[in-house]
């Protein structure tokens, strides 16, 4: 009986535990969860089933490393607020799938993403034709944003705003997708009054129309 009564108390105090440690770590849905928050959380999983099952070892003994490992995890993503290169280390980039229409090949094998998987989520979407698509982005998570076609006949809808500058880093490889240079966006931000784009939280451009905000003082 003894047994028991440990099994439940260490169960209901454990699950106290998870809970406030989890909510210290951000809102976050299971379908985005980074790999960092992934290994977190099944190694606190992992730790809780095993003290649970193990009443002999001290409770401290459980406790410990779940803190240690929400406070590495709180401060990775601290990190990763303030690091862009850390970010894309961790949770990877979107990787744009179908592009003006065209598929890449070489980035759904880059992705171990095959045509099968991109059937499957344009389904998803209720997208039943490959060649409605105009633009389709792998994001981080492995969710499938689909931009469709242009149907009214204006061609320049079909184009899609990709972010040019992120935490004052310039995108190299979105400033190629739409045919700019870095000289280019420089001298346009430049002009538009933004000389120092390390002060630039995020820009992207659209039609001829810049949206850029700043980073907080």
């Amino acid at each position: 009986m003894e047994d028991y009564l440990v099994i439940l108390s260490r169960t209901l105090l454990l699950y106290v535990v998870i809970l406030v440690i989890f909510r210290l770590m951000g809102k976050r849905e299971i379908g985005e969860l980074s790999i960092l928050d992934l290994v977190v959380y099944i190694m606190i999983a992992e730790i809780a089933a095993l003290a649970i099952e193990n009443t002999k070892a001290p409770f401290i003994n459980t406790l410990l490393p779940i803190v240690v490992l929400a406070i590495v995890q709180i401060s990775l993503a601290m990190l990763s607020l303030k690091s862009k290169k850390f970010r894309d280390l961790v949770d990877g980039q979107p990787t744009v799938i179908i592009n003006n229409g065209k598929i890449d090949e070489r980035a759904m094998k880059a992705q171990r993403y095959n045509f099968d998987d991109l059937l499957l989520q344009l389904r998803e979407k209720d997208v039943g034709n490959i060649a409605d698509v105009e633009f389709a982005i792998l994001e981080p998570s492995g969710k499938l944003s689909i931009f469709q076609k242009n149907k009214s006949g204006r061609q320049d809808e079909g184009i899609l705003a990709l972010p040019l500058i992120i935490d004052g880093n310039i995108q190299e490889e979105n400033l190629k997708r739409i045919n700019k240079t870095i000289p280019w966006i420089q001298k346009e931000l430049k002009s538009k009054g933004y000389p120092d784009i390390n002060r630039i939280s995020f820009c992207s451009y659209d039609n001829g129309e810049f949206f850029i905000d700043m980073k907080d003082q």
